[in-house]
């Protein structure tokens, strides 16, 4: 199958020269750098240059492979972006899994750059266009879906222990079930009684009118709760 980019600008571009490994590269750096500025300007850690070291590594380890005749490189270059990608996946403080989205991004870059270098620039191009609106684009829409769905999962600390039934009441008074509460022993010392509350909204007024950030104020202007907050 002949690559649409490949035809319009001519066979060069196809062929392991001087011109095409450049193309090839700059375009791996380009197409990195973009997606790690996506990842950068939302604070992850994995941002602007790791995107781009992943692509260029990728892109050469396909090069070489090429251009030695052999099919180990490029698999091999997917094992260590594998390895890369599972470390970078952490759990926080409250038993949160936080990189999940970094790393299938440094995993799908990865792939991208395999694709430069092997010269399947619209292949690699297309890919980056819909990985790219999958990170920039997609959350709002997750964000909205996840703000009215049934099920959340809050952070509130109380003033004292002796509030957490007064806490329970009012949640089920407001129309909602509570399916799990976790008291967190980080802040045992803190003065503070803390927990992790999962959630299912059943009252149909909450359902209809209201959202996962409706409640958490209202919940907020409870005297007893010193600070409340959606878990992602």
């Amino acid at each position: 199958m002949n690559d649409p980019i490949v035809t319009l600008l001519g066979s060069w571009a196809s062929e392991l020269g001087t011109c095409s490994v450049l193309l090839r590269l700059a375009l791996s750096v380009t197409l990195g750098a973009l997606l790690g500025c996506e990842r950068a300007g939302k604070r992850h850690a994995a941002g602007l240059r790791t995107f781009m070291c992943v692509s260029l590594a990728c892109t050469v380890a396909m090069l070489l492979e090429q251009y030695l005749g052999t099919q180990l490189l490029a698999a091999a270059a997917i094992v260590g972006l594998a390895i890369i990608t599972v470390n970078s996946v952490l759990f926080s403080a409250r038993g949160r899994i936080k990189g999940l989205t970094t790393s299938v991004g440094l995993w799908a870059c990865g792939a991208i750059g395999l694709a430069v270098g092997a010269g399947f620039y619209t292949v690699a191009i297309a890919s980056f266009a819909a990985l790219m609106c999958s990170l920039a684009l997609f959350p709002h829409l997750e964000q909205f879906l996840k703000n009215r769905s049934n099920h959340f999962e809050i952070h509130v600390e109380l003033k004292s222990p002796a509030y957490l039934q007064n806490f329970v009441t009012t949640v089920r008074e407001l129309g909602m079930v509570i399916d799990d509460i976790e008291s967190n022993p980080a802040y045992v010392h803190s003065g503070l009684s803390v927990y992790s509350i999962a959630l299912s909204v059943r009252g149909k007024e909450l359902r209809k009118f209201m959202t996962h950030a409706q409640i958490v104020d209202s919940l907020r202007t409870l005297e007893y709760v010193s600070f409340i907050e959606e878990l992602n």
